[in-house]
This record gives structure tokens, sequence and C-alpha cells, in this order.
């Protein structure tokens, strides 16, 4: 197990908590001796500053949505669980709150705000007997009132169906994920555009962003996988979601075959 999701844990048995949400984020920062501050922040989502005794954690109050606000929050809490010896003053932004930065410590304190705000028995629980959708992802993201952002990224390690993701920002694809013993064989595309076909070139190219209802969009296979010689892309049914950023100008595609 992380070294995030075991600091997560952790505290939760500490405060004797067992569904985050009915705890404020910002009386558990409190109670674990960090300060709460909102206030406007230029290029940065949240901020942490350690003093000697404690910290002062300022989050951007310009952030649009609550659930990705605690998010931030629940990141920040995470650097001052478990990097509090090792940094003076950091600051996070959309780039390091994305799941696939690689760097050290933002990889535990997002394993952390993770495992806190969805803890993986109770986010099993909820996925259990569901057939995996968009929809599935934004009513998961309003029972744990966190980004659905962050619940793509969990139900990726924790659910039932698999689904790969594709990370973009400015055109570009940043990074891609896929499961493990994935049967399809993805096109390397890092540092290059999307598919010309795929949904997200959709946004980058003619900034469209398909409503709720239509958010689910059908694919080729052959769109973001190799297709086999043998194989005929109408013998598949694949779909593309992509949870879009236009502030950031990002695109978070998820990709999944239904059989």
């Amino acid at each position: 197990m992380s070294r995030g999701k075991l600091a997560a844990q952790k505290l939760m048995n500490e405060c004797g908590i067992d569904d985050p949400t009915e705890f404020p984020l910002d009386i558990i920062v409190f109670g674990r001796g960090a300060t709460l501050v909102e206030k406007p922040l230029e290029n940065s989502e949240g901020r942490i500053v350690f003093g000697k005794d404690s910290a002062i954690i300022t989050i951007n109050s310009e952030i649009p949505y609550a659930g990705k606000k605690r998010f931030v929050i629940a990141h920040e809490l995470g650097h001052f669980e478990m990097h509090r010896n090792v940094i003076a003053v950091h600051n996070d932004n959309d780039a390091t709150l994305e799941f696939f930065k690689n760097g050290h410590q933002e990889t535990e304190a997002n394993e952390f705000a993770s495992e806190l705000l969805m803890p993986e028995n109770m986010f099993k629980k909820e996925c259990a007997g569901k057939k995996f959708s968009p929809d599935l992802l934004r009513k998961l993201s309003e029972r744990f009132q966190t980004s659905i952002t962050s619940v793509a990224y969990k139900y990726f390690e924790l659910g039932s169906h698999p689904i790969c993701l594709f990370y973009m920002h400015n055109n570009q694809i940043k990074y891609w994920k896929r499961p493990e013993n994935y049967p399809h064989f993805i096109i390397d595309r890092t540092r290059l555009s999307p598919p010309e076909d795929s949904v997200a070139v959709e946004f980058f190219e003619k900034g469209r962003i398909y409503s709720k209802e239509q958010s689910k969009q059908s694919i080729w296979k052959s769109t973001w996988f190799e297709l086999k010689n043998w194989e005929n892309d109408n013998n598949f049914k694949f779909y593309e979601y992509c949870i879009i950023t236009p502030a950031y100008n990002t695109v978070l595609s998820i990709v999944w075959e239904e059989i």
C-alpha cells in the first residue's frame, strides 16, 4: 500500500472518521494543527507554508467547483501530514494536482487526498453492481463531494470495468494509462496531438463540449488503439468521455469498451 494511502487511513483512524463527507475539511485541518485560509491566488490553486510548529494552508477562493476545492484542501493536508520536515513553502497548480504527475511528493499528496475523500472500501461499495458510464462518475463525484477528475482516477484503480485514461494539455497528449493486462494496445502519441477522430480533438480544434446527455460518444477502436490486420472496427464498441477544463485548456479522455 502506498505511503499516501496509509497516511490518510492513519488520520481517519486517529480522528474516528468513517465517512469523510460527514466531517468538514476545515475542522479536520484545524484539528491536525494547521490553519486554513481561502483567498484569491495567482497561478496557484493551493499553497502551504510551514512554520515551526504549525502551517498555513491557503486555497484559491476562485476555484469554481466545490468538489475540486475539497480535493485541493485534502492535497495540501497530505503535504502537511507527510512533508512538513521536507518543504518549507509549496505551491500547487493544475499540473501538480494532476494524477499523472510523477513527482514523488505530489504523487503521495494526491494518493492521500484520494483515500481521504474516497476511502477504498466505501468507493468499492458504491461501485458494486453498477455499469460504468459518465453518469456513474458524476454520481460518485456527488456522493464523495470531490472532483470528477479525482473520481475517474479512483475508478481506474478500483472500478470493476477497465477504462483507459489520456491526459492532454494545449492539444498535446502528456500521459496515458491503461489497465494491467488490457487486451488492446494503445498507440503511443505522447507529446503529439490527440487522434483526429477523437472526441478530445473536437474541443481543442473546435471548442466543442458535449452536454451531459451526449457526453458518452461512440468512437472506433482504431481511434486510440492499434487495429490488427484481422480485426474490423465495426466489431468493437468503444466510447470516449472527456472531462474538460477550459480555464487550463486540459482534457482527460476516458476511453472504454462495452462488450
